[in-house]
């Protein structure tokens, strides 16, 4: 039996937490007195996460229940169960990327918050120039 997209996208907002914690597998698993391959299982939606477990998880991850939910991605079997109306595909594929969590946890290690606007200020720079350049790589 193919995995639930519910489960996959609980198992991927699982991942994006621990990883944004800076938590290992190994060490989510022992904090739940569980191995690391288990982990492994419920971040990739192979084995379901039940009600007691993702309430314990949401405790050691310090979130509500309801953030292994949000950002549900669009799916037929999801829209016709009406769980979800469409989101934003390209939002939804960068944000579960490892490189953009651990971009945001390094930011967030900055305790000198004008140190962290400037980063802030050049990393939005950055963007809005490569949006003016034309496919050739020349500025519009």
């Amino acid at each position: 039996m193919p995995n639930h997209p519910v489960d996959v996208h609980v198992g991927s907002r699982l991942r994006m937490r621990r990883t944004l914690l800076g938590l290992s597998q190994q060490k989510l698993g022992e904090k739940l007195s569980l191995t690391f391959q288990q982990i492994q299982k419920y971040e990739r939606g192979a084995n379901r996460i039940g009600a007691s477990r993702l309430f314990e998880l949401s405790r050691i991850l310090d979130v509500k229940p309801a953030f292994f939910f949000e950002e549900m991605p669009t799916g037929s079997s999801l829209q016709v169960a009406g769980i979800q109306d469409p989101a934003d595909e390209f939002e939804h594929e960068f944000l579960g990327k490892r490189e953009t969590l651990e971009l945001v946890r390094a930011y967030y290690k900055i305790d000198n918050m004008e140190v962290r606007k400037r980063v802030f200020d050049v990393i939005k720079a950055l963007a809005a120039e490569e949006l003016t350049k034309d496919t050739t790589g020349s500025k519009i």
